[in-house]
C-alpha cells in the first residue's frame, strides 16, 4: 500500500510502547493522541513557559495538507489544561526535519491551583489532517532547516 497520511514512531520512542493514534468512531474527525511518558504540568505562574508533553509520535502527509492539533474538549474542565497556542499546525515539510525528526509535542498551560500529572498512555489531545489552499501570487520558497517553531527563524 502506497503512504499518503498517517503516523509513524519518531526517533528516540521505538522502545517506548508508543500507541498509534485513533479515531474512536466512524464519524470522529480527530485521532486520539496519547503523552509518551508520565509528566507533571505545573499550576500556571506569570512568565512561566508551557509545558510540552511528548507524544512520541511524528505524521507524514502529502504536500498540500497539514496536521492540526487540538486540546481534548475535556482537558480545560476536568485537568484545567489549555493548549498554550489554541491549536497546533504540523506542515507537511516537519516530517523528519533534521532538528528532532518532526517529532509531535503538545503544549500546555495549566489553569488549575495545583500540578496535574499525565499518565504514559493517557489521551491528551486529538490529530486532524487538513488540506490549504494557496493564493494565486503565492511564491514560498523556503525550506525548513529545524523542527518547533523553526519556521519564524
Amino acid at each position: 500500500m502506497e503512504k499518503v497520511r498517517g503516523f509513524e514512531i519518531a526517533k528516540g520512542f521505538e522502545n517506548n510502547n508508543i500507541n498509534m493514534p485513533v479515531r474512536k468512531t466512524k464519524y470522529s474527525a480527530g485521532y486520539d493522541v496519547e503523552a509518551a511518558e508520565d509528566c507533571i504540568v505545573p499550576a500556571f505562574t506569570l512568565g512561566q513557559a508551557p509545558t510540552l508533553i511528548k507524544t512520541g509520535l511524528k505524521a507524514y502527509m502529502p504536500e498540500d495538507e497539514y496536521l492540526m492539533i487540538c486540546n481534548r474538549s475535556s482537558n480545560p474542565k476536568k485537568k484545567g489544561l489549555v493548549m498554550a497556542n489554541s491549536i497546533g499546525i504540523i506542515d507537511a515539510d516537519y516530517y523528519e526535519n533534521p532538528e528532532n525528526d518532526g517529532h509531535i509535542m503538545f503544549a500546555f498551560y495549566n489553569i488549575k491551583p495545583e500540578a496535574v500529572e499525565i499518565k504514559k498512555g493517557e489521551c491528551i489531545g486529538q490529530a486532524i489532517f487538513q488540506k490549504y489552499l494557496v493564493t494565486d501570487n503565492d511564491v514560498a520558497e523556503g525550506q525548513r532547516t529545524g523542527g518547533f517553531g523553526s519556521t519564524s527563524k
